[in-house]
């Protein structure tokens, strides 16, 4: 394998939960840690909870790095601050087109077993009339392959949507955005991902951050965590695409956790007794490091369709965006 170049990049989330009346306690679950695979490297991780908790780390389903605490006493605010320092790839190199028999290869048996979450509806991709009505108008439908299938629907909805952070919120159906034109990446996220299901594509959502660099078509602002579809492709194995910027998902892109949308793959979701209504602000800070040099043995090879690793359904989560 050519070495790929790479970026660091330093990442600081800050989620803080102000409650309107004293909580008795809580309970929350995190997805903050960035993933390790697909070229991506986790250099350094810190984790900070207010009031101090002791975060026990788990692996979810997904194999997502997850930590879970509870504050058992009075409180009127929760504050987590997660730092981390990672490395990054650039997009690998990917054909024009794909082969005429992939869409055949997908379809195996096999594949659609393994991947059966990522094929299934889930509870923010699913189908429907509104969904149906937007590919009919749009003349979306799949082409010869998968790959410049996906980078049509990419496109397709990159200029039927419209940026507009608040349109939406996080449990908001996609239907909203179908019907509005308007949305953040999420909403983007969540058509992508139904479109591709009902092709026969496996496809999962990413959540993370995005380095913004000035390319062409950017429009996920500095200060908010980011989302994107991957696609699993025979060949390449998983590969992601951003429709809201319309581009592949590159060194910029920070993957932190993957699911079936995202409710599988929120960065915090948690209960709280008592507290009364609850307002949450989330700041992001995305710092480019120093180019690294590069390593002295190669990285290895994206895994092909039968390589790649099955997953099974998570249960849902939700909360920070």
């Amino acid at each position: 394998m050519t070495w790929r170049a790479t970026r660091r990049f330093l990442v600081e989330h800050l989620s803080e939960f102000r409650y309107g009346e004293p909580a008795r306690g809580s309970l929350m679950v995190l997805r903050l840690r960035p993933r390790e695979d697909g070229g991506q490297r986790v250099l350094r991780f810190e984790l900070g909870i207010d009031p101090a908790a002791a975060p026990v780390p788990f692996q979810d389903p997904f194999g997502n790095a997850c930590h879970l605490f509870n504050v058992h006493r009075t409180h009127r605010r929760t504050a987590v601050r997660s730092l981390a320092e990672v490395e990054t790839v650039d997009a690998p190199s990917l054909p024009e087109r794909m082969e005429s028999d992939a869409w055949d290869a997908l379809n195996e048996a096999a594949i659609r077993l393994d991947h059966w979450a990522f094929l299934a509806p889930s509870r923010f991709a699913r189908p429907g009339p509104a969904l149906a009505a937007f590919t009919e108008g749009r003349g979306i439908r799949r082409g010869d392959d998968p790959l410049s299938s996906l980078l049509a629907l990419a496109a397709a909805l990159h200029a039927a949507f419209r940026y507009e952070p608040g349109s939406t919120a996080v449990d908001s159906p996609i239907e909203r955005i179908l019907e509005t034109g308007r949305g953040v990446c999420q909403d983007y996220t969540h058509v992508m991902l139904a479109i591709a299901r009902s092709w026969g594509v496996p496809s999962r959502y990413v959540s993370g951050y995005l380095h913004p660099e000035g390319a062409p078509g950017e429009q996920t602002p500095a200060g908010a965590s980011h989302a994107w579809p991957e696609f699993l492709l025979p060949g390449p194995g998983w590969i992601g695409i951003d429709p809201t910027n319309d581009t592949l998902a590159d060194h910029r892109h920070v993957r932190i956790a993957v699911g079936r949308d995202y409710a599988d793959a929120a960065p915090t979701r948690g209960a709280v007794f008592g507290g009364g209504e609850c307002r949450l602000d989330v700041r992001v800070t995305v710092t480019g490091g120093a180019e690294p040099e590069p390593p002295h043995a190669p990285r290895a090879e994206r895994p092909n369709l039968r390589d790649a690793t099955p997953a099974t359904p998570a249960s849902p989560a939700g909360a920070d965006q």
